[in-house]
């Protein structure tokens, strides 16, 4: 069994270490590293991972995952540079960090993955976009893809599209909390308890994905199954209509978009 060594401790780091247990890895082939020694230690513990420092976690790892923040991957990837061997895969999943930045700090060669999740992940329904660097071989893409699999769905895109799955499945999940902020707060306003709100909402946002999910028509035709002429649907998507919420909704998708392709450019 080949071992896969996770760089950072994080959110990501244990939402992959938890997916790949439970997907039926071995505790004793997953290896983690992390800045701080309490939060690395009390995972490992928890999931019975090996702990190492960040270059002999890349001496023993057949494929290397890097979860930490954008601003720590230079130096990471500095620390491991003379460590990773060839046939090693190295998957990043560091937001605006391109496949050709890794690659130009990793031994020349190198097979590179980059990938963009989201947090839906935590619970095993995250949507991750992968690329494949100039080195990167079909095996080690397939590699990446049964990784993130363990905690969600994945598609495979040029990395030319990874700005725009940036802003719509990885910033996607703060518009839908934001929208059910809003139908909860309306919810208050009209006179019911907010925790009477807040299941209203939930449990109609998690029925509305699964129509969309297993019934597979078009979000239109199940739209305008709610939608009876002259009811209460009508009028409210009319108010929706009149204050261009659709159009801000593409505009702001667009700046997510936009701000992707800085950060991914270098600029803070």
């Amino acid at each position: 069994m080949t071992t896969t060594a996770i760089f950072g401790a994080g959110v990501m780091g244990e939402t992959l270490v938890s997916g790949l247990i439970r997907s039926g890895r071995t505790p004793s082939d997953l290896v983690v590293t992390g800045r701080t020694p309490e939060k690395v230690n009390a995972l490992a513990e928890r999931h019975g991972v090996r702990v190492l420092a960040n270059p002999e976690a890349a001496d023993v790892a057949d494929t290397l995952v890097l979860c930490v923040k954008p601003q720590d991957m230079a130096a990471l990837l500095d620390e491991i540079h003379d460590h990773v061997a060839p046939g090693n895969a190295v998957i990043s999943l560091a937001a605006g960090i391109t496949t050709e930045f890794l690659e130009s700090r990793l031994p020349e060669g190198t097979s590179v993955i980059r990938v963009m999740p989201n947090t839906p992940a935590l619970v095993d329904q995250g949507m991750a976009g992968i690329s494949p660097g100039s080195h990167c071989t079909d095996d080690h893409l397939a590699e990446a893809e049964a990784l993130l699999s363990s905690c969600g769905r994945v598609v495979r895109l040029a990395e030319k599209h990874l700005d725009a799955v940036t802003a719509i499945s990885g910033s996607g999940p703060a518009y839908i909390f934001y929208v059910v902020e809003a139908m909860i707060e309306a919810g208050v306003v009209l006179g019911l308890p907010r925790a009477t709100a807040t299941e209203l909402v939930v449990q109609t946002l998690y029925g509305a994905a699964t129509m969309l999910k297993e019934t597979r028509e078009h979000p239109t035709v199940l739209r305008e199954q709610v939608s009876s002429p002259g009811g209460t649907t009508v009028a409210a998507l009319r108010q929706l209509d009149d204050h261009k919420v659709r159009a801000a909704f593409v505009t702001a998708i667009e700046a997510a978009a936009a701000r992707s392709k800085q950060l991914a450019s270098g600029q803070v």
